[in-house]
């Protein structure tokens, strides 16, 4: 995907909030509810943990079995920007371990230090720990990725790209005893570290850029060993049960002639054992020859377990949907644990190494496909089982016990996302309810309904309608448009924290009076390997937008809209297909907001080529040329729509230059146009406050368009 204490440049035009029918609550309202994530639990015993974002207050709540009463153990008062991440919880419940700082969703300087608050002295990533009972806050280091030995004792993490260690009980007056010291300095960079289930080696990968190394040493020792190093990239070691053996995965490496810019590539990958003892690794499979069997890229990525009955589980396309399979650590035909039309995600495996849980968009209901439900499979047959139906969503499953309990988060169309607790025969309890504020208009929200249309060129598209009246009258219309662009919108709240805020804005958006459609184009999730990887998409073509404007032409023709008012928003990859429509189709589309999207492809395939014409593509030429024409700067001449562009100038995926480009284009056009620059952000809106400014000025500004 494509994510701000502000200084902001907004040319005119903010007005006041009712309008059409009339407003019944406010952005605040909506949004003022918490929203959960980093739901972890103890391998031994009923403690769990999760991050809490209430309003930009993030914080750390633990709960224990048998009644699961949720207690906050951190208390960190102010709306910061600092996430937190890699939340864990050693094997004898004392203590709890996290990461607090950065902007992990980026696709560059995610450690760098977020700060949007404007502080002089910016706070860096770090890792913390504190007592699971409660207690003062222990600071380790400065660092990620913190990997918690079974034994308890000892936390490794990642400083400046090398694995360090921390004692976690060595403690006298709230003071460590020792300070973090290195396990090892390699080449590259150290990443992946997993203790083996004694907790007496250490595995990792060595990241050296056109290649990668998996390495293991005994822990306390000086002798680092490499498992079958070769000319390709190795990654995710996974221990097998007795320690004695390492699964991996091997993708090739990069180098040698330069490829085809425009064909479709895959990214061939198996999966391989290795013994300690030095052998060379075993291949155990291969992933089939074909686009289908390329590297999966879905949530999870492989999904590689190394689980009981020596089975090992991953993840493949190869049947046409992101799919679980087990095989044999010995070998042999893999099974199929999964069947059907639907995708998997947020894989884990149970405490036992006997189940995989997961969420998938399958379930008794039609409607499902739109949706997100819990299940559960064993790893060595196909007897998946549906967990949590009904119409809302549901995701993160985490085994609580080394039996069938599990804990998950889970919401309804009208009520927000909460940690819920598997009590038995299909019910479930929330531990978070009373978390919600009773400023939340849980009441006032609308269901959103499925729509099912066709593309320009016949595909059947999927998308969610929002529309609060009788449909009597005709009304304004938008069109929302998601980021990724392998993402999938869905039936109500999303489990990611910024889909969550898109549909806050289009629940209040349909309660401001508009009529919103939320379009899952070509190139998402959710409905098979071919949707999710069309011909001619992106910077080769842009085939995706001929969905958005046939969501504008179906909206045109419906008897409660406003032909002449129909808008358009979203962001990163959203906001760059509401610039492309707002360019080539500005008669259908009246107005828009595109908030940190890609303008212009060319200079990303700029960036990327070498200079020498000996090392450049032979369509070189041929996918700039075309990498132009699928971008917005090819359609400024005919952009005569108003819209309003937001960036901030920290975003660490989609770089502010795009949007500096596109506005100086606009205004020598003499585009009317409206900026809003938030100072110190990431893309992913770090600091609540900005969150409601980003998205009230979006509303306000389709309010003002649309609403005359």
């Amino acid at each position: 995907m494509f994510s701000v204490r502000s200084l902001i440049v907004f040319i005119p035009l903010l007005i006041s909030v009712s309008f059409l029918f009339g407003q019944t609550y406010s952005l605040e309202a909506i949004k003022s509810a918490p929203f959960p994530s980093e739901l972890v639990s103890a391998r031994v015993g009923n403690k769990i943990a999760w991050a809490m974002d209430e309003k930009g207050l993030r914080n750390i709540y633990v709960a224990e079995g048998p009644d699961f009463k949720p207690r906050k153990l951190t208390n960190y008062a102010e709306d910061d920007g600092q996430e937190i991440t890699s939340i864990s919880i050693t094997n004898n419940g004392k203590w709890v371990v996290f990461v607090r700082g950065g902007d992990h969703g980026s696709n560059f300087d995610g450690l760098k230090p977020v700060n949007p608050a404007g502080k002089t002295n910016p706070t860096p990533v770090q890792v913390w720990q504190i007592p699971f009972q409660g207690g003062p806050l222990r600071f380790i280091s400065d660092g990620d990725e913190p990997s918690i030995s079974p034994i308890n004792d000892v936390v490794v993490f990642i400083k400046d790209g090398q694995p360090w260690v921390s004692k976690l009980d060595t403690v006298m007056n709230d003071e460590f005893l020792e300070i973090p010291v290195p396990v090892l300095k390699t080449r590259g960079q150290v990443s992946q570290v997993k203790w083996s289930p004694d907790g007496s080696k250490l595995a990792f990968v060595a990241n050296r850029g056109d290649h990668s190394f998996i390495g293991w040493l005994a822990y306390g020792s000086n002798q680092i060993s490499w498992l079958d190093p070769s000319f390709s990239k190795d990654s995710s070691p996974r221990w097998s049960p007795d320690g004695k053996n390492i699964a991996f995965i091997r993708t090739p490496a990069t180098g040698g002639s330069v490829d085809s810019l425009t064909l479709r590539k895959r990214i061939e990958w198996s999966i391989r054992t290795v013994a300690l003892t030095g052998e060379p690794s075993k291949l155990i499979w291969s992933a089939p020859k074909s686009y289908r069997g390329s590297l999966p890229t879905t949530q999870g990525g492989t999904n590689l377990f190394w689980a009981q009955n020596d089975r090992i589980t991953f993840t493949s396309y190869q049947d046409g949907w992101p799919h679980l399979y087990s095989v044999p650590a010995s070998g042999g035909t893999p099974l199929l644990l999964t069947p059907g039309d639907f995708m998997v995600e947020h894989v884990s495996l149970g405490h036992d190494g006997k189940y995989l849980l997961f969420d998938a968009n399958t379930g008794p209901d039609a409607l499902d496909k739109d949706r997100r439900h819990i299940a559960r499979v064993s790893v060595d047959k196909a007897d998946m089982k549906v967990l949590s139906p009904g119409n809302g969503n549901e995701w993160t499953a985490i085994s609580v016990d080394d039996h069938a309990g599990y804990v998950y988060i889970g919401s309804s169309p009208q009520k927000p996302p909460q940690i819920m607790v598997s009590q038995g025969n299909g019910s479930a309890k929330s531990l978070t309810a009373d978390l919600i504020p009773k400023e939340y208009p849980s009441n006032a929200l609308v269901e959103p309904k499925q729509v099912i249309l066709k593309s320009l060129d016949g595909l059947t598209l999927h998308g969610q309608i929002f529309d609060n009246s009788n449909g009597t009258q005709k009304k304004p219309a938008i069109i929302f448009i998601h980021g990724g662009p392998p993402r999938q919108m869905l039936l109500g709240w999303h489990y990611s924290d910024y889909y969550s805020n898109a549909y806050a804005v289009n629940q209040y958006l349909a309660n401001l009076g508009f009529v919103v459609l939320s379009i899952n184009y070509r190139l998402g999730i959710g409905y098979g390997y071919e949707f999710q990887n069309p011909k001619a998409a992106g910077p080769l073509g842009a085939s995706e937008y001929l969905d958005i404007k046939a969501a504008g032409e179906w909206l045109a023709q419906q008897s409660f809209v406003d032909p002449k008012k129909i808008g358009l928003y979203g962001g990163s990859y959203g906001g760059y297909l509401t610039a492309l429509g707002l360019g080539r189709d500005s008669k259908l589309f009246a107005a828009g907001v595109d908030i940190h999207g890609v303008h212009d492809w060319a200079n990303q395939i700029k960036a990327e080529e070498p200079t020498d014409d000996l090392h450049k593509a032979p369509d070189a030429e041929w996918a700039a040329n075309l990498s132009f024409r699928s971008s917005p700067v090819s359609a400024v001449a005919t952009w005569t729509s108003p819209a309003l562009l937001i960036h901030a100038d920290d975003d660490r995926n989609v770089p502010f230059s795009q949007s500096i480009d596109m506005v100086n284009r606009l205004l020598k056009k003499k585009v009317a146009i409206e900026t809003m620059v938030i100072v110190d952000d990431t893309h992913h809106w770090m600091k609540f406050s900005n969150t409601l400014k980003v998205f009230n000025a979006t509303a306000n500004y389709l309010k003002a368009k649309l609403a005359k």
